[in-house]
């Protein structure tokens, strides 16, 4: 798959809730490669941008499976960890509000609060339970991809609009966008 296979706001599947993976096949294996595939051809067109993670719900297909980066730091290690069924079964430490970005919502970050510490299950790609802590911003990455399944985008959890929303300049760092003049217009095409 490419880049244009990643399917962006208002496309509604965006919106809706993804199902459980009950048995991992091969078709399971074929749309994590199809996930990668996407996510690498993205990155590949930025070059600030590393793809962080990525939802079966961006390529349109609606399970729950979700694909992280091995290696947030080094854009040559191009691996990604499968989480099947990922669920948070636990909240802690404190809420931080911190930059996010997403392929489905084009050129817009903003920022998030989120927890930064969570514990997580999920089945691996030979279908095995795996119970985890994760930190930082690999608990941002892995709620934010949460979210996607349960047809939730990070624009939602936005509720202060002042200096909330950002775009990349062509040296790859942050400037706010006014959100009277950029954003109100995008997001109320982006919300239900």
């Amino acid at each position: 798959m490419k880049k244009e296979d990643i399917i962006r706001l208002p496309n509604e599947h965006l919106r809706e809730k993804s199902k459980r993976v009950h048995v991992v096949t091969q078709a399971t294996q074929a749309l994590v490669d199809d996930m990668v595939s996407a996510a690498l051809d993205w990155e590949d067109s930025r070059p600030h941008e590393i793809s962080a993670a990525l939802a079966a719900v961006q390529i349109d297909k609606l399970d729950r499976v979700i694909i992280v980066r091995s290696d947030f730091d080094d854009k040559n290690v191009r691996d990604f960890t499968t989480f099947i069924n990922p669920e948070v079964v636990k909240y802690e430490g404190k809420i931080i509000a911190d930059y996010e970005g997403c392929l489905s919502v084009g050129g817009i970050y903003g920022k998030v609060p989120r927890h930064d510490k969570i514990r997580v299950k999920a089945l691996s790609l030979d279908g095995q339970e795996v119970r985890f802590k994760a930190e930082g911003f690999l608990a941002r990455v892995i709620q934010h991809e949460i979210d996607h399944t349960n047809g939730i985008v990070f624009i939602d959890h936005i509720h202060d609009t002042h200096d909330a929303f950002y775009t990349l300049d062509e040296k790859g760092e942050l400037q706010p966008l006014d959100y009277d003049t950029h954003i109100a217009t995008s997001t109320e095409l982006w919300t239900n």
